[in-house]
This record gives structure tokens, sequence and C-alpha cells, in this order.
């Protein structure tokens, strides 16, 4: 099993939800974070007053999954994230030890 993370911008947010679903992945999680990489940032300009913006707005993805999605799941997110332009965001596979679904007691990729 591994944990998949990956951060976004905002706005693909449900192009990434809809390509996972489609190759079969049944449960994500989704947390609002900021940050910056390569971009550091920008200037905004508000009520005639500059400011620099250091950390942006993204979206953070993570996805339990068995083995064998991996591969494909990395490969949706990459395209449905990409605008082609600076801040797409990244991608991070984790190993995942163990799982349990608290409901049933269900352990390893059962529990997925």
């Amino acid at each position: 099993m591994k944990l998949v993370t990956a951060i976004i911008k905002p706005f693909k947010l449900d192009d990434v939800r809809e390509a996972l679903s489609e190759i079969g992945v049944q449960g994500i999680t989704v947390t609002e974070v900021k940050g910056f990489g390569r971009q550091k940032g920008h200037t905004e300009l508000y009520r005639g007053a500059e400011y620099v913006v250091d950390f942006l707005p993204k979206m953070k993805i993570e996805v339990a999954l068995a083995d064998d999605l991996v591969d494909r799941a990395c490969e949706a997110v990459a395209k449905a994230a990409n605008s082609g332009k600076i801040g797409d965001g990244k991608i991070f596979v984790f190993p995942l030890e163990q799982a349990i679904r608290i409901r049933t007691g269900e352990t390893g990729s059962d529990a997925l």
C-alpha cells in the first residue's frame, strides 16, 4: 500500500477528483493549504497599495492506494492538474504500513 499526496492549484481540484474516480479510486482526503515553491509568491495591488503574497493557496490531496493503482493514480493526477504554468504542484508517494477501517476492523488493502 502507498499514500499518494498531491499539492495542486485549487481550481484543478474537480478535474483531479474526476480523474481519480475514473480509474477506480474510492476515497480522497482534501485539505486547503498555503505554500510556495519556485514561484516564490507574487505581488498584488489592493486599494492602490502593492503588497507581496508569499504563501499561495493550494489544495493537498491524500489518497491511500493498493500498490497496483499507484502509477495510474499519479499519471491521472499529473495529467488533470497540469496547466503548463509554474506552480502546478507536486506528487509525493509514501509507503503505507497499515490501514484499519474503524467501523469493521478490516486491515490492509481490505480497509481501503
